[in-house]
């Protein structure tokens, strides 16, 4: 049967199909992952959780980027400095279009950017220190500040926690006070609604109308290139699971391998590892000012005291080139660094913490700590903080739950036997902990606070202080005593940091190293 004459343009067609089947590369391609956790909402500012975070990269942009060397670059937006330094115009750039098919303007820009300054800490310090936002066209919008300030900079570049994303105007109109639940941004991939499940799978595919930029891509800042077909999010019941489907060549990809599994990863020629510095993460442990026994200062220390850092990291990671000690709340290596407290946050002291008790008349009250035995990360925390608070003299009560219910009831202020809390253990990536004025545990501005609502003045002015210079070398010194403030009221206690594994199939390549796991510039191979 004649099928008409094969034409050039057919003929490549065909060509390229035979190679790519003999290479083994799909024409379809697909990156199928495990992350750290399972995505169960959609709204990627209401929540802190870092799935909200990943999901927002995929599907939403930012105005302003940091690239590799942490250096702020334009993304959606460029932006000139009035000669005073009180004033931000930004100009958004060409092409940039919703999911839904419509324009972004800056009326877009200006609705999310005070959406997002009601739930981000440094948002909130850069409103405080606003004084007007107003749309100035089509494609433009202004910033001014009440005294000369960079702020506006560091905060649209914030690459982590609540990351300050655009989303159409119409979208946040229609969700008022509640979380968003459409699905439409301006970024490389699309949501695949049709396929989400919550808890289960999330599914992306590339956004054919998105334009990246023309500069290479450096961190998040940079040309985002989608170079694969569809991303995948499964969620499997344990690690063990996902290293089986990962060897298998079922999966492409693990976002966070337990270290124990390590060596089965390394031994298997069709897999290797990859860490990210910026994706390293620190431990720490968050009490509750607002119920007994935390709201009394001197147990808090005592806490401190009891606690410590090496059992945590090792019943975390067992792998000591892959976790370090350090007092620094900032960061180990963060340009804020301080080796304040180490004499108290290295190694637990019970017979000082009970002593401590002691002298504060601890009563017996119960220590309610939450704990997701799901969790990878802080599930082997808590296992050890709950001991070493018992060694202490605490009287500790752990309550297991699943990580919906974690994130529900770390909200509640009851009491902690009545449906609160008294302690719970998170681990946060370093970009974020090295910025005190961002980094949300932070914060001590009471019921604004993070979870835990510390009421100290001393600290926000602090923090305000460091929002309103520029000079390294001060807000070097302001570092230095909000790492005293954060040590001596227990704001909150670091417990060590430790880097984040990615295991891999060897097909799946060019990963960014970014504070966030993104799926723009890789390359899938084969299997």
């Amino acid at each position: 049967m004649a099928i008409g004459k094969i034409t050039p343009s057919i003929k490549r067609l065909l060509l390229t199909t035979a190679f790519a089947l003999h290479c083994g590369v799909s024409i379809s391609q697909t990156v199928t992952a495990v992350l750290h956790a399972p995505l169960r909402g959609l709204d990627p500012v209401m929540g802190t959780p870092y799935m909200f975070r990943n999901y927002g990269y995929m599907v939403y942009d930012t105005l302003l980027a940091l690239d590799a060397n942490d250096k702020v670059q334009p993304q959606m937006a460029s932006w000139k400095t009035s000669s005073d330094g009180k004033t931000y115009t930004f100009t958004l750039r060409d092409g940039l279009k919703w999911h839904d098919g419509k324009p972004v303007t800056a009326d877009d820009c200006v609705a999310s950017v005070q959406r997002w300054m009601k739930y981000d800490k440094l948002g909130a310090l850069m409103a405080a220190e606003m004084s007007e936002l107003k749309v100035t066209g089509d494609k433009s919008f202004e910033m001014t500040f009440k005294s000369p300030t960079d702020v506006a900079l560091r905060a649209l570049s914030k690459p982590s926690g609540v990351p300050p994303l655009m989303m159409p105007k119409w979208v946040i109109d229609a969700a008022g006070a509640q979380p968003i639940t459409a699905s439409i941004g301006s970024g490389p991939f699309k949501f695949v609604a049709s396929e989400y499940k919550p808890g289960v799978q999330a599914v992306f595919e590339k956004n054919p109308d998105y334009v990246p930029r023309s500069e290479p891509a450096s961190g998040l800042a940079g040309g985002k290139v989608v170079k694969v077909d569809r991303v995948r999010w499964v969620v499997m019941p344990d690690a063990m699971t996902a290293v089986n489907a990962l060897q298998n060549g079922e999966i492409d990809m693990v976002e966070m391998l337990p270290h124990d599994m390590l060596p089965l990863v390394e031994q298997n020629p069709a897999l290797n590892v990859i860490t990210f510095k910026k994706q390293a993460f620190q431990n720490l442990v968050r009490l509750n000012f607002t119920q007994p026994p935390f709201n009394n200062k001197k147990i808090r220390q005592a806490a401190l005291l009891a606690l410590g850092q090496k059992a945590v990291l090792e019943a975390q990671s067992g792998n000591p080139k892959l976790f370090r000690t350090c007092a620094a709340v900032c960061g180990c290596d963060g340009p804020f660094a301080s080796n304040y407290g180490a004499d108290r946050l290295i190694e637990p002291q019970p017979k000082l913490a009970k002593a401590l008790l002691a002298e504060a008349k601890y009563d017996n009250t119960p220590v309610v700590v939450l704990q997701v035995p799901e969790s990878a990360v802080s599930a082997p925390i808590i296992t050890v903080v709950a001991e070493q608070l018992k060694a202490g003299g605490f009287n500790v009560q752990v309550v297991n739950l699943d990580t919906g219910a974690w994130i529900a009831r770390r909200a509640s202020k009851a009491a902690p036997t009545a449906g609160g809390w008294s302690l719970l253990a998170t681990a946060n990536v370093l970009p974020e902990v090295n910025n005190p004025i961002g980094f949300a545990p932070a914060a001590a501005n009471g019921n604004n606070a993070y979870f835990g609502w510390p009421d100290l003045p001393q600290v926000e002015d602090l923090r305000l202080k460091m929002v309103r210079s520029a000079d390294p070398g001060l807000n070097k010194k302001l570092a230095e005593e909000l790492q005293q403030q954060i040590i001596d009221e227990v704001i909150y206690i670091p417990m060590g940091e430790f880097n984040s594994v990615i295991a891999k199939r060897k097909a799946l390549n060019n990963f960014l190293d970014a504070s966030v796991p993104v799926f723009w510039n890789l390359t899938k191979t084969g299997k």
